[in-house]
């Protein structure tokens, strides 16, 4: 009597075993995509919630600090740089931020938009731009990958 083996799989099993992958596939791909996407949603979420703080410090302790210099201080007690959309020098140079705040969302863009645009609203400035500062409400905000103003 003869023993017979086998020596390879059978179409079926290996057709069973690409449509088991392929479900897999599609069930676990689009939650990576999505986990990147809401990591980089909390990290700016992080960002302005702390850029907002040392704002607010700022705004109590500059009137009275000696090492902060008058230019630095916009009439709304704000500081001048940042106010003005240039940069965070005043933020940086005087120890309220360790260095200037990225937006992740925006490509690491660190620049400021001005202007008195709400939350939710229009494009919030150039490429290069991830935060907006509204000079009616003197408050800031980020900038979202289309370009809208966002309050996170």
């Amino acid at each position: 009597m003869r023993k017979h083996t086998r020596r390879a799989f059978t179409l079926i099993e290996i057709l069973i075993v690409v449509v088991i992958l392929g479900i897999l596939d599609a069930i676990v791909i689009p939650q990576f995509t999505n986990a990147s996407e809401d990591a980089q949603n909390n990290s700016v979420r992080s960002q302005l919630q702390t850029v907002r703080g040392q704002l607010e410090l700022f705004l109590i302790q500059a009137p009275v600090r000696a090492d902060i210099a008058a230019a630095d201080i916009h009439t709304s007690g704000y500081p001048a740089s940042v106010v003005a959309g240039t940069d965070w020098s005043d933020m940086t140079d005087n120890g309220y931020l360790q260095a200037d705040p990225r937006n992740p969302v925006r490509a690491n863009a660190i620049g400021i938009a001005t202007g008195v645009v709400a939350a939710g609203g229009a494009s919030g400035g150039a490429a290069g731009d991830g935060w907006y500062w509204n000079t009616n409400e003197n408050r800031l905000y980020a900038i979202d990958s289309n370009g809208n103003i966002i309050d996170w």
